[in-house]
């Protein structure tokens, strides 16, 4: 099966989300641009990323720990890459008409960054147990439904509709698949 990847057009749309969803989600944490600034993750899509590859999520969250040769210890900033899954993305847009890639986009990366500024913050940990883990990722999509609830984009409504089974507020739990995260070695970094 041949895999699917952004075109230029749609990589001008994931600019566009990613802006959104930084914006939003600093306001939400009351982040200066100072403070954003010091959050340190990049953005990559599948096509960059050599072998791993989940197509049941759409996106993986890496955590990559410099080691200091000269101090024998791991740097204490890590430094996060999202790797969106275009294939996953593009599928689901065209399964549900109801999603555009702007508005899943745009739930996907606040997803991604609330993961990122609650390791930042020390309100999660990285590694944890696969219970915990799905207790998190339910406290991410109630705080990612908090961020963009208020947005006006086109068929975002729709999109915060369809996770509403993810959040923890909901009583009756639903969904428990977990966004994977995990460590790099300074070995697998992509660039």
């Amino acid at each position: 099966m041949q895999s699917s990847h952004f075109n230029d057009y749609q990589i001008g749309i994931l600019g566009e989300a990613l802006r959104i969803a930084e914006e939003s989600t600093a306001e939400y944490f009351k982040f200066s641009h100072r403070q954003w600034k010091n959050l340190r993750y990049d953005l990559k899509i599948h096509s960059d990323l050599k072998g791993e590859f989940h197509q049941d999520v759409f996106a993986i969250l890496y955590r990559f720990c410099p080691f200091s040769e000269e101090m024998g210890l791991f740097q204490k900033d890590p430094f996060y890459f999202i790797y969106l899954q275009e294939d996953t993305i593009l599928n689901a847009i065209k399964r549900d008409r109801s999603v555009t890639l702007f508005s899943l986009l745009i739930y996907v990366l606040t997803h991604e960054l609330v993961h990122i500024v609650r390791f930042c913050n020390f309100n999660q940990l990285f590694e944890v147990s696969l219970k915990r883990r799905l207790k998190e990722e339910r406290i991410v999509h109630s705080i990612t439904y908090d961020i963009l609830k208020d947005i006006s984009v086109p068929e975002l409504s729709y999109v915060l509709d369809v996770y509403r089974d993810f959040r923890i507020d909901n009583i009756l739990g639903g969904g428990d698949t977990a966004c994977p995260y995990m460590n790099m070695s300074a070995q697998a970094v992509v660039r």
